[in-house]
């Protein structure tokens, strides 16, 4: 304390007015001499001894930073008490639980990323692995042309796959990361479950699947109409892919002051019960997957239909039907 430049000053000028003064004073009277010194000797011990106490929780508040900068930020430095210091230490914690926060928003970051890579590595292991086979049995000479065809055909399957699901991949992480601007506009839901319709009718005829929608074609919503697409298309290509042959697919669509709703129902195979809670999830796969399956489609319709804010629900039964309900808020409050 005494090494503070400010305080050797301070006692200096103050020592200086006490000897004049009592000096002065002492030619007068010396009782009143004798008062001034001991009343100014005594602020200067109050001045002394409040500086070192200062001084004191100072160097507490520098070893708590110290603590901060090792990493520990459970310390409780707040102090309900009026004054400067007080207010610097509820500053300061305030500032340690910003700085938490974000330490573990960044630890988060960091474990979807590694998640992400990860996920990538292990879906591309099984097609990287198949087309390695393939291009090896394509460099035997005698291999007779129908066969070369037929591996021809299922590398570039396989290579179709891996597009799609690196393209998925991106997309989920940049809905993760919040990098995706979702668009605000007025949407007809007719109109877009036709659009949704139109690259599905094949699979659907294939399979003798009956299709029909039901709702006002003044049905609207505010949303991003691409990716709302997106995520439909996954919905009713999971139905189409669990429906079985000569069976229905309903969409019924209805607005009320809350929200509007979409309801996608199948009559297929259903969900087992103890595979609903987990549907949503990356990579998930039921028991009723199909071999191709990756379990990315749903997982990706769930990203997109929250990330507008709204709300995607479920209700299975198996053998009887699988049934999404889709809902669009108007007003997030």
């Amino acid at each position: 304390m005494i090494r503070n430049n400010e305080v050797r000053r301070y006692l200096f000028f103050a020592i200086t007015i006490l000897i004049i003064s009592t000096v002065s004073i002492a030619f007068i009277s010396s009782v009143a001499a004798g008062i001034v010194f001991v009343s100014t000797s005594l602020i200067i011990i109050v001045f002394l001894w409040m500086t070192h106490w200062r001084y004191k929780q100072m160097e507490k508040l520098s070893h708590y930073l110290r603590q901060i900068s090792a990493g520990n930020t459970s310390l409780d430095v707040r102090d309900n008490r009026e004054g400067e210091l007080s207010i610097l230490k509820n500053d300061i914690y305030k500032m340690t639980l910003m700085l938490s926060e974000q330490g573990e928003d960044l630890k988060k970051d960091k474990q979807k990323l590694t998640d992400a890579i990860s996920d990538i590595s292990h879906q591309l292991k099984t097609p990287l692995t198949s087309m390695t086979v393939m291009a090896d049995l394509l460099s035997d000479e005698t291999m007779d042309d129908e066969k070369r065809l037929e591996f021809t055909h299922n590398i570039r399957k396989q290579l179709e796959r891996m597009d799609w699901l690196v393209s998925s991949l991106l997309k989920l992480s940049k809905m993760d990361a919040g990098t995706i601007p979702f668009a605000m506009e007025r949407i007809f839901v007719s109109d877009l479950i036709d659009e949704v319709i139109a690259p599905l009718e094949i699979p659907m005829e294939l399979k003798d699947i009956d299709f029909q929608k039901f709702g006002n074609r003044e049905v609207t919503f505010l949303g991003d109409s691409n990716w709302t697409k997106e995520a439909l298309i996954n919905i009713m290509k999971n139905a189409i892919e669990h429906t079985p042959e000569g069976e229905h697919i309903t969409i019924h669509f209805q607005e009320n002051a809350l929200y509007t709703e979409i309801i996608v129902q199948d009559t297929g195979k259903g969900i087992p019960k103890q595979d609903i809670p987990y549907i949503f999830k990356r990579f998930y796969k039921g028991g009723n997957a199909t071999d191709g399956s990756v379990g990315i489609g749903l997982a990706m319709a769930h990203s997109i239909v929250t990330n507008q804010q709204g709300d995607i629900e479920v209700v299975s039964e198996e053998g009887k039907g699988t049934t999404f309900t889709l809902k669009f808020y108007k007003q997030v409050i």
